[in-house]
């Protein structure tokens, strides 16, 4: 069973800033839209926004321990674009909304049930705030909000915030879905960086990667 940790902010609050110091660490890149990184150097991975060929990624042995799917929400909204002006009114409208939802719920329970023990596989989504001013993962439609609760389906859900500092929000607040394990993280908000937080998450679980850690086990 694969681990499933949201990563969700605003446009600029540094979710993909986050990932800088996974360069040349023991991680694996998916970007469903092929936009530059905004640090040097490379994570390897591939581009793509079709739902099979993701799986077989974060399910294969040949990745790395650690995956990030960036910009997870435009699956869902390619998709839409893809099929709103071909698919007609009524139940056809439905059925497309029922497709969305139940193609990344399917995305998710792969995560939890198919991938190895010790994978850690990173959503990273943008944020909305619903009509009653809640915060959560920006999806289209309301099936996945209302039907599916998303946040629910993961146990670690952070959120990026940009103030004086870039930093992940750990918990509960400003309105947001934020929450983790409350002895995982030192603070409530801790350091906008995804290599921490990834070892962090693997001690807590006991499943750490030496790959990620120097030889004095530290993670600079």
């Amino acid at each position: 069973m694969g681990i499933p940790v949201l990563i969700m902010g605003k446009s600029g609050a540094g979710k993909s800033r986050s990932m800088k110091n996974c360069v040349g660490k023991d991680f694996g890149l998916i970007r469903v839209i092929n936009k530059p990184l905004p640090f040097r150097g490379n994570i390897p991975g591939g581009i793509s926004s079709d739902y099979t060929k993701i799986k077989q990624s974060i399910k294969s042995l040949n990745w790395p321990k650690s995956i990030i799917i960036d910009d997870a929400g435009y699956l869902i909204t390619g998709q839409f674009m893809d099929g709103h002006s071909t698919t007609g009114k009524g139940n056809a409208v439905f059925g497309l909304y029922n497709q969305l939802a139940d193609d990344f719920y399917r995305l998710i329970k792969c995560i939890q049930d198919e991938t190895p023990a010790d994978r850690i596989v990173y959503v990273v989504m943008h944020e909305d705030v619903n009509d009653f001013g809640d915060i959560g993962p920006k999806t289209i439609g309301k099936l996945l909000d209302e039907k599916v609760c998303l946040p629910g389906m993961f146990t670690i859900v952070l959120r990026a915030v940009k103030g004086e500092r870039y930093a992940f929000v750990t918990q509960s607040r400003d309105g947001a879905v934020s929450k983790s394990p409350e002895d995982m993280f030192p603070d409530i908000e801790i350091d906008n960086d995804l290599l921490a937080v990834d070892n962090a998450i693997r001690e807590y679980y006991g499943i750490e990667n030496p790959k990620n850690r120097d030889k004095e086990g530290n993670t600079e």
